[in-house]
């Protein structure tokens, strides 16, 4: 004799999956529109700044090193020690 909740239970599966599938697919749609979103708010900013005369550097932000930078016409630290015996 069979169980009369054994045919209920795949369809829930199924019901349980189609759910999980149109929450996921909702999220990655929300994603999408908070990017475009971001994008324009961006975009709306970059004019602003245009308009007061802020120019954008082409490059992004300049590279960032953990290296101290030598003054030009210096000698840095290995090269003012001589080599050898003194």
């Amino acid at each position: 004799m069979r169980n009369p909740d054994d045919n209920s239970r795949p369809d829930d599966v199924e019901k349980f999956l189609a759910e999980q599938k149109s929450m996921e697919d909702r999220k990655k749609a929300l994603v999408a529109d908070l990017l475009k979103q971001k994008e324009a708010a961006i975009k709306a900013f970059d004019e602003k700044l245009a308009k007061v005369g802020y120019q954008v550097n082409s490059s992004g932000k300049p590279k960032r090193s953990h290296h101290k930078q030598a003054a030009r016409g210096t000698p840095t630290d290995t090269q003012a020690k001589p080599k050898g015996k003194t």
